[in-house]
C-alpha cells in the first residue's frame, strides 16, 4: 500500500479539493481518499507537504505512438491515405509505446491519452484510450474502441486532390460519408434479419462491420472539423443517421457557439498553441474554450500530439484561462470532463474510491506556473516518473 499525506488534493470530484489531504492506494485503486486515514504500519509513504496532487491529465484526442517523434516516415503510422474509407483500422495496430513521446508524457503528469488515427481520411479508423505507460499496448489499454474518426475540411480535400481522386471537395466528403453510413445501415439490417432467416445474412465486409458500434451508439463519431462550416455539415449527417458525435478541434466553435449549445455536443478544443498552418486556422484563439463553456457546452482540451507535445496539455489549459477561462473549468477540461465525453470516467478523470490510482504531484500550480514541476507521475498506484 502506498500513503500519499500532507498535499492539496484536487479531487475533480464532488468532494471538491482537500487541505492537508490523504489518498490510500492499494493494489492499483483508490481504497480511501479524506484528511485522516487510518493505515497500517508497513504502508510505503509519500510526503506531498506544499505539493500538489491532481488526478493523471487526460487528452481526449491526441496521435500519440502513431506519429512517433523524430523518426519521419519510418514512425509515421496514423493514416492510410490511399482510399478515403478506412473504418477497419485500429489505432492499436499501429502505437509504438517505445516512443519517447510516452516518457516526456509522464514527467507532464500526463497518464491517459485517447489516440488514433489522423485526418487524412473521411474515415480513418478507431480511436483508444489508452495508459502513457507501459511496454505492450495491450496492456495499456483502457477502452477500445471508444470512438470512429472522420474528417471535413482541407485534409481530405488536400491528400485526395493531390492524388486526382474523390473527394476533392467538401460536398463529395460529405457524399462519400453518407454513402458510406447508408451502406452500413443497410448491411446491419440485413445481419439483424438474418438472424430470423440465414439465408439472409450478407457476406462478410470487415468495413461494414468496423461500423456497427457506430449504428448501435455503442461509440461515437469522432469529427475532425475545423472550420464553422465544415462542423454544422458533421451535425448534420450524425443527425441524419441518428448517431453520436463529438466536434473535435472546434477550432471556430467561438463564432457559432450559440448554435452548438442548441446541439449540446461534446467539443474537444485544440491544438490551439500552434500556427495558422492553413486557411481553416485563420480564426484559431485561445478565446474558444471560454466561449464554449460560457455557452453551456461540456469541453476538453487537447494538444493533438505530435502537433503539441503531450506534456504541455496542462500548458494549453492555462493559456485558456489567461484568455478568460475559469481556472476550475480548465481544470475540468484536461481531467473529468474527457474520461466522460469518452466514456472511462468510471476508471480515470479524478480522484475517487474505487478509481485507478493514476496521480499526478506537482510543485507549483501547472496551470499558472511555467516553472511548476512534476514531482510523481503513478499509474495504478505505480510510481512511474519520479522527479
Amino acid at each position: 500500500m502506498i500513503l500519499i499525506k500532507n498535499g492539496y488534493i484536487k479531487t475533480m470530484s464532488k468532494a471538491g479539493d482537500i487541505e492537508n489531504g490523504q489518498i490510500l492506494i492499494e493494489n492499483g485503486k483508490i481504497k480511501a481518499i479524506g484528511k485522516d486515514i487510518k493505515t497500517t504500519t508497513d504502508v510505503e509513504i509519500i510526503d506531498a507537504k506544499g505539493l500538489l496532487v491532481a488526478p493523471g491529465f487526460v487528452d481526449g484526442h491526441c496521435h500519440i505512438g502513431m506519429f512517433e517523434e523524430g523518426i519521419g516516415f519510418e514512425g509515421d503510422d496514423g493514416n492510410e491515405a490511399v482510399e478515403p474509407v478506412t473504418p477497419q483500422l485500429r489505432a492499436i495496430d499501429s502505437i509504438n509505446p517505445m516512443c519517447i513521446a510516452f516518457g516526456e508524457a509522464l514527467k507532464g503528469g500526463v497518464t491517459t491519452a485517447v489516440t488514433g488515427p489522423g485526418s487524412a481520411n473521411v474515415i480513418g479508423g478507431t480511436f483508444v484510450a489508452i495508459k502513457t505507460y507501459g511496454k505492450r499496448i495491450d496492456n495499456m489499454i483502457i477502452k477500445d474502441p471508444v470512438a470512429m474518426k472522420i474528417a471535413f475540411g482541407e485534409n481530405p480535400k488536400r491528400v485526395y486532390d493531390d492524388q486526382h481522386k474523390s473527394p476533392s471537395t467538401r460536398m463529395a466528403t460529405a457524399a462519400v460519408l453518407r454513402e458510406t453510413l447508408f451502406d452500413a445501415r443497410n448491411y446491419f439490417e440485413e445481419l439483424e434479419a438474418s438472424k430470423d432467416d440465414p439465408d439472409k445474412k450478407p457476406d462478410f465486409d470487415m468495413k461494414m462491420e468496423a461500423l456497427i458500434p457506430v449504428l448501435k451508439k455503442e461509440i461515437p463519431l469522432k469529427a475532425h472539423a475545423h472550420r464553422a462550416d465544415d462542423i454544422f455539415t458533421a451535425l448534420r449527417i450524425a443527425k441524419e443517421f441518428d448517431l453520436d458525435i463529438t466536434l473535435d478541434h472546434c477550432t471556430e466553435g467561438h463564432m457559432i457557439a450559440d448554435e452548438l449549445a442548441k446541439e449540446n455536443k461534446p467539443a474537444f478544443v485544440g491544438p490551439t498553441l500552434s500556427d495558422k498552418s492553413k486557411y481553416e486556422l485563420r480564426n484559431l484563439t485561445f478565446d474558444t474554450p471560454r466561449v464554449l463553456v460560457e455557452n453551456g457546452l461540456k469541453i476538453g482540451i487537447i494538444t493533438d500530439s505530435p502537433v503539441i507535445p503531450l506534456q504541455y496539455l496542462s500548458l494549453c489549459a492555462g493559456l485558456a484561462v489567461k484568455a478568460g477561462l475559469d481556472e476550475e473549468e480548465a481544470w475540468k477540461a484536461i481531467t473529468i470532463n474527457p474520461a466522460e465525453i469518452v466514456g472511462i470516467a468510471d476508471r480515470v478523470g479524478s480522484l475517487e474510491v474505487g478509481k485507478d490510482a493514476d496521480i499526478a504531484i506537482f510543485e507549483g500550480n501547472p496551470l499558472k506556473d511555467v516553472d511548476c514541476k512534476t514531482k510523481y507521475t503513478l499509474i495504478e498506484g505505480k510510481v512511474v516518473y519520479n522527479n
